[in-house]
């Protein structure tokens, strides 16, 4: 919101969604394609055009799931930071060492939980904490905006730096939206597959869109353009109240971090061939060393270049649009090519190609924001 202003920020988001929701809706429908199953999206892009998009389309999900856990282990960082000021504001704790908490944190949970399906129950305790962050944000952000003076909400910049962070801020909403994992989530919905998915989504981007929405509008009308990226970092009130809200927002991270990591997972435990009891020596110590290791570098270049914003830009533009909006588009157009219009046609390659131009701008706009972060707050920033 901030640098889109009200606008740009609420014609976004709802964009967004609605470009997002079509997207998936196109994967969705290509999930039993030809009368196979196609668990995995590259298996699907390999189905479609090859060997070569098959291992395109790995390395490219799985370059987005290492940015998106690097975002959530600076999240985690930030929370825990954000609960350590609360009560000893003394400027010893810096940033990068709350990170590698996080990180610490992460690696402890990665070891105890052996795979995806033992993650059930905590997929509960993850929808508890978000509710709690967003409750208690959204509380405390609307008694700080009844109470505060006008609020400056012009976007901040010269009118150059605004394109880049227009662009960059474009890919944040596509970030907020979308994995790249859908095909591995709907390998796991009941029969019919296809039209439960579906309702899934139209479910996901209508109502359960409205707390993103709501806490997003909210912040940014407290606060205008002073709103921080971590919206805890700006609210006033009870400090017990901004401590729960905190905790909740690292123990979210945490395992929100390892639900984004459980494919590297699954594909190293194959890879290397772990089988027996996930408490055996050799399989824990496997986790240990291999999965340490993950979480370890994800940390390290975590706590290097600490810019949560930056980092979901770039996420965005190096995989999130080709995934969600290119591939889908394409792969429907191949498909389904001899039953679609010209019509039809043409609005697939519309968006093909324009979905392209903004992946690339993206990119650019990306690098260029990482760059000024990087001269401006040095590495290892204390941001």
């Amino acid at each position: 919101m901030v640098p889109l202003g009200w606008v740009g920020g609420v014609v976004g988001l709802i964009l967004s969604s609605a470009i997002s929701l079509y997207a998936s809706t196109l994967i969705a429908k290509l999930h039993e394609y030809r009368g196979k199953r196609h668990i995995r999206y590259r298996d699907l892009a390999g189905f479609i055009y090859g060997r070569t998009a098959y291992s395109l389309v790995w390395a490219l999900q799985y370059a987005n799931l290492f940015l998106i856990n690097s975002g959530f282990v600076i999240l985690g960082g930030q929370a825990l930071k954000a609960f350590y000021i609360l009560f000893r504001d003394d400027h010893q704790m810096k940033l990068p060492y709350f990170i590698a908490l996080a990180g610490f944190a992460c690696v402890f949970f990665a070891i105890a939980i052996p795979h995806l399906s033992a993650l059930r129950v905590w997929l509960g305790f993850s929808t508890f904490f978000s509710l709690v962050y967003v409750c208690i944000a959204f509380v405390l952000s609307l008694k700080d905006g009844l109470e505060a003076p006008p609020r400056d909400y012009n976007i901040p910049g010269t009118k150059v730096s605004r394109i880049w962070t227009t662009i960059g801020a474009a890919a944040n909403l596509v970030f907020a939206y979308n994995t790249g994992m859908l095909p591995e989530i709907q390998a796991t919905v009941r029969e019919p597959v296809v039209k439960n998915m579906i309702k899934a989504l139209n479910f996901q981007f209508t109502l359960g869109i409205v707390p993103m929405h709501a806490v997003t509008y909210i912040g940014y009308w407290a606060y205008g353009s002073n709103a921080s990226s971590y919206l805890l970092n700006n609210v006033s009130g009870p400090v017990w109240l901004k401590g729960i809200a905190n905790i909740a927002a690292f123990l979210q991270a945490i395992i929100a971090l390892h639900i984004f990591a459980s494919p590297t997972y699954e594909f190293l435990d194959t890879r290397y061939g772990t089988k027996g009891s996930a408490l055996a020596i050799k399989n824990l110590g496997f986790r240990i060393i291999v999965r340490g290791g993950y979480i370890a570098i994800t940390t390290f270049l975590s706590a290097l270049l600490p810019f949560l914003g930056d980092f979901m830009s770039l996420t965005g533009a190096i995989s999130v649009f080709p995934l969600t909006f290119i591939l889908p588009n394409h792969m429907y157009l191949v498909a389904r090519r001899k039953k679609l219009s010209l019509l039809q046609k043409s609005w697939h390659w519309l968006n093909i190609c324009f979905f392209s131009c903004i992946a690339v701008a993206a990119f650019v706009a990306a690098l260029k924001l990482i760059t000024v972060d990087s001269k401006t707050y040095h590495v290892f920033a204390d941001l």
